[in-house]
């Protein structure tokens, strides 16, 4: 079955206004899963996604990312680098916690780390955040909750 998701966060937020596009992404209807596995399935590591749902509604900028990979440390970097405040939330390395990482994946649909996102808005990873500076559509989309140092 194919499912619009909206270019949006999943809970209300008073920074996104307009959605931009609509995304179609395959996933299996819920038709197609047992009833007897479905709370299972809706409570896999659901204590991860709830700290993520928190950071996010808490911060302007989180990224999510793990131990070992060089992805994250980059993401950190860019922001460091332009004086925006973020919060860090690492989960395992290459070697632990891969089930729980996939739980956020299972969420997002985003397939790699990090996972950044700015105003509750997920906008990908280290190469995509680095793109969203470089534009200035960063500094754009966090305005209203720090000046970047010019």
């Amino acid at each position: 079955m194919r499912l619009k998701f909206l270019a949006m966060r999943a809970f209300s937020s008073p920074h996104i206004t307009t959605v931009e596009s609509i995304m179609t992404r395959s996933i299996l209807d819920e038709a197609h899963i047992h009833p007897a596995i479905r709370k299972a399935m809706a409570n896999d590591h659901a204590e991860i996604i709830s700290e993520v749902k928190a950071a996010i509604a808490s911060n302007s900028v989180v990224v999510v990312g793990m131990a070992q990979n060089p992805f994250p440390r980059k993401a950190r970097k860019a922001l460091d680098a332009i004086g925006a405040p973020y919060k860090y939330l690492e989960y395992g390395s290459y070697l632990g916690q891969w089930r729980r990482r996939n739980s956020l994946k299972m969420w997002t649909g985003w397939p790699t780390f990090p996972m950044v996102f700015v105003n509750g808005l997920l906008v990908g990873g280290a190469a995509d955040l680095r793109r969203l500076i470089d534009s200035g559509e960063f500094s754009r989309m966090v305005a209203d909750k720090f000046m970047a140092p010019g």
